[in-house]
């Protein structure tokens, strides 16, 4: 399970430090794709393969689908982590979740986001914000 926040800069290069917590349930090799709300997001093999298995069940005869699946896959890239514990972001990528300088990389359960830290920020105030309204729907999932 992944958990936690870390702060980490990204060079003109697109080359991210992997928090060394992180590093060794992710694996030497994880995908990176579009997240939601503007972030990345990264799976180890495993849990991606997991994935791979539900998104091929959705029906193709809709058309909310085939774009989810379309827009998911085509910005999905295999990451290595390098000697120095980085990876190496594609532009595509980095423009999605605009990251240019200051990064967050978040653990959430069975996968991890990349986000630009200003976003970041962004996101957890307003996230704060509504959290307890959020809490009591939280009920309906037996939580």
């Amino acid at each position: 399970m992944f958990m936690g926040e870390f702060q980490h800069t990204i060079d003109a290069k697109g080359r991210l430090i992997m928090p060394s917590k992180l590093r060794e349930k992710l694996g030497e090799k994880f995908v990176v794709t579009r997240g939601l709300d503007g972030c990345l997001f990264g799976y180890p093999l495993p849990e991606w393969e997991k994935l791979e298995e539900k998104l091929n069940q959705m029906p193709l005869a809709k058309k909310d689908a085939r774009t989810f699946v379309r827009f998911f896959y085509s910005a999905a890239t295999e990451c290595e982590i390098d000697k120095q514990g980085r990876i190496n972001i594609p532009v595509s990528l980095r423009t999605h979740a605009d990251l240019t300088k200051n990064c967050v990389v978040v653990g959430v359960s069975n996968r991890i986001e990349i986000w630009d830290e200003a976003r970041w920020q962004a996101f957890s105030i307003e996230a704060e914000e509504a959290f307890d309204g959020i809490a009591e729907t939280m009920i309906d999932f037996g939580l």
